[in-house]
């Protein structure tokens, strides 16, 4: 392949083996794929490729990636709103021929593969750290290795602020657990194999909450999904 469809959402340029995703500025949505900003996904990492028809004179090339591929996708438990899927382009309606051709394209590599077991590592890349941004009780910093939350005397609970600044090393951690900000108690907790059942997170200091304009989804769904990532690198190992 190696041609370029271009919708308005984002554009998508087809390589041998995989789709170089690329995230505009404008429409619904377009903070958090503004701040993924370019994607590479490879072929192995998709299940399905499907054609659906759009709003308002539109269609959707929209890709499924296969489970434990993509680190974005697994942070967000489909908790993303249609217009923040980073697999979706947005066609005009006379595109649709040739959507449908890619559709085709796409359909016929991803069925040559075998896809085996679900993949030990993600297939695509998680944003890049160092990450960082504001919770309603604390900033929340990622350098690759460590987490880190230090706690705001005006947000956080009285049993955080007695906790102390917390940091939590990648290796001792087992997951992530986001919930948009978009829904009620939206929060992101880091997981760890020695943690007794968590209580409400606005009062476990391994939790930041959210709230208006705090913990946003172009911010803190990048930094759970770059965690997440680098969880599965320190338990599994990097790839070869």
């Amino acid at each position: 392949m190696g041609d370029v469809l271009a919708g308005s959402n984002a554009v998508w340029e087809f390589e041998a083996d995989a789709v170089l995703m690329r995230y505009g500025r404008s429409g619904r949505g377009a903070r958090l794929l503004e701040a993924l900003g370019e994607r590479r996904v490879p072929h192995e990492a998709l299940e399905r490729v499907e054609l659906e028809d759009g709003r308002r004179g539109t269609v959707v090339l929209r890709g499924v990636p296969r489970a434990g591929a993509d680190p974005v996708v697994e942070a967000a438990g489909g908790q993303l709103k249609e217009t923040a899927d980073p697999y979706r382009l947005v066609l005009p309606e006379q595109s649709r021929t040739l959507a449908e051709y890619y559709r085709d394209e796409l359909r016929s590599a991803i069925g040559a593969l075998d896809p085996g077991e679900p993949p030990c590592q993600f297939l695509v890349d998680a944003p890049a750290a160092p990450l960082s941004f504001k919770a309603y009780d604390a900033k929340a910093f990622f350098d690759g290795r460590t987490v880190t939350f230090r706690w705001f005397w005006t947000g956080a609970s009285t049993a955080k602020w007695k906790a102390g600044d917390q940091t939590f090393p990648v290796a001792e951690l087992t997951g992530v657990d986001w919930r948009s900000p978009e829904l009620l108690h939206g929060h992101l907790r880091v997981l760890r194999g020695d943690q007794e059942s968590p209580g409400p997170a606005d009062q476990d200091p391994a939790a930041v909450i959210f709230g208006l304009g705090y913990g946003p989804v172009h911010e803190s769904l990048p930094f759970a999904a770059a965690v997440l990532s680098a969880i599965r690198t320190a338990r599994v190992g990097p790839q070869m």
